[in-house]
């Protein structure tokens, strides 16, 4: 079969089996099988051996001037030059390192999921206890991060939820950050240049049950999920035509779906309608709908357990649980189900809470994983010689699973951090120059494994 070149691709990729006639269908999901297939067969290997996930700690006057903000000591418009130079500086700061990708480090944001949800039509953010059925009952108390909050007496004031239907405004709530970092770099870099978005099941995992949007709005899950996929295909549209062609998609919901505690919550929540391994599953198909994009632009997705202020996690357990899923492209017909359209994979590795890399052996051929060995959380630096043996075991269990030899199975990996050095704007436990020696560290780590790749 001829492999479509990237135009064609692009407008097979999900276009095809919607418009099929219903007669058609199972030609049409074997079909856009094959093509998904092939198209990863071609992509190279992960864009950077080298990677980070995206935010870095935040200068402190920064973060201050952030806090000021909120307070009404400052106004918002005293953000902006002190955002512009500090990601000027942090630009700079990833080149230094050696690294090829580049993100603002986040310091346009607060926190790491920024306000994508936050500036949909349909989307509002509302005071909890104010509105009736919008109190800290509407939230899904066993949820690893919810549960963790709740524990410490951290119950937020303000609750973001659909209150009719959603749409895309026509501009992108990364608009700011996209415009401030191609200033920053030639055009010829702009591919380089890392987004991250928020997980599409942000505002829906974490309220119980019915909680997400009204009735009258949307009938069931089904139809909220169309719209916020449209939403974000019209987010990744936007992005593209601005030249970016890296994006990462920040999800611990997810990786929750490994936890043994969430999950036991979960079973016992008799007000659910789906198991977690359903709940799960129609995750993946509305995650397949929101990521339909153009084939030129590369899309990941980061699976971690929490990363919040002082270095918290806020669950555990090994990817085992989910790996089938989250991974495999299962044969045809069931394939559409379950094959995760993403091409690379962000996870965490750096303490014995996410498991062993048995799981990999379920990675595909044409899959990348970066492989977050790493930590972000504690300065203490990893011995270099220990890492590169992890990642060769990694590779080990990926050759054993595709039958392939390690040599070639290390070109489906990269090395990073596990996690972000700044998911909250006041940072992990460890200092400017400790994460200075974690990224050379990262770098220095490519370049034994991979030499001579970026």
């Amino acid at each position: 079969m001829q492999v479509p070149h990237a135009g064609q691709a692009d407008k097979m990729r999900g276009h095809f089996f919607r418009q099929a006639p219903a007669a058609f269908s199972s030609l049409a999901l074997f079909y856009t099988y094959t093509v998904k297939l092939n198209m990863a067969s071609l992509k190279r290997s992960p864009p950077f051996r080298a990677e980070h996930v995206g935010s870095l700690l935040r200068p402190q006057e920064l973060v201050q001037k952030r806090y000021d903000v909120a307070s009404g000591k400052a106004q918002p418009d005293e953000l902006v030059p002190l955002e512009d130079k500090s990601v000027a500086e942090v630009v700079k700061f990833q080149q230094d390192c050696g690294l090829k990708v580049v993100s603002s480090g986040e310091y346009t944001r607060h926190m790491f999921w920024g306000t994508f949800f936050e500036t949909l039509h349909g989307m509002k953010e509302l005071q909890l206890g104010v509105l009736k059925g919008y109190n800290k009952d509407m939230f899904r108390a066993y949820a690893p991060d919810v549960k963790s909050f709740m524990e410490a007496k951290e119950v937020p004031n303000h609750v973001t939820v659909c209150v009719d239907k959603i749409r895309h405004p026509g501009k992108s709530s990364n608009q700011r950050e996209v415009d401030l970092m191609k200033s920053l770099l030639p055009e010829s870099e702009w591919k380089n240049i890392k987004i991250t978005l928020i997980s599409p099941s942000w505002y829906h995992f974490r309220y119980m049950n019915g909680s997400a949007y009204p009735k009258e709005v949307y009938a069931n899950d089904e139809e909220y999920f169309d719209d916020v996929a449209k939403a974000y295909q019209e987010e990744l549209k936007i992005l593209h035509s601005q030249g970016i062609r890296n994006i990462q998609i920040d999800d611990p919901n997810l990786a929750y779906f490994c936890s043994d505690d969430m999950l036991a919550g979960w079973k016992a929540d008799k007000t659910n309608s789906k198991t977690a391994d359903e709940m799960f599953d129609s995750y993946v198909k509305f995650y397949n709908k929101c990521f339909e994009r153009p084939a030129d632009m590369h899309l990941g997705i980061h699976l971690c357990r929490g990363n919040y202020v002082g270095s918290r996690h806020f669950s555990e357990g090994a990817y085992d649980l989910i790996a089938k899923k989250l991974f495999q492209v299962l044969k045809y017909p069931q394939s559409m189900a379950w094959d995760l359209d993403v091409d690379t994979y962000y996870l965490e590795y750096d303490t014995p809470r996410a498991g062993g890399f048995e799981p990999l052996e379920h990675l595909p051929k044409g899959k990348n994983v970066v492989l977050g060995v790493i930590t972000s959380k504690f300065p203490k630096l990893e011995d270099k010689d220990e890492m590169i043996a992890r990642v060769n075991q990694a590779a080990d269990w990926i050759a054993k699973g595709t039958g392939q030899s390690r040599e070639d199975a290390l070109k489906q990996c990269c090395v990073s951090p596990q996690c972000g050095f700044a998911s909250h704007a006041e940072g992990n436990a460890l200092g400017y120059e400790d994460m200075r020696k974690k990224l050379q560290l990262v770098r220095s780590i490519a370049d034994a494994v991979w030499p001579g790749e970026p």
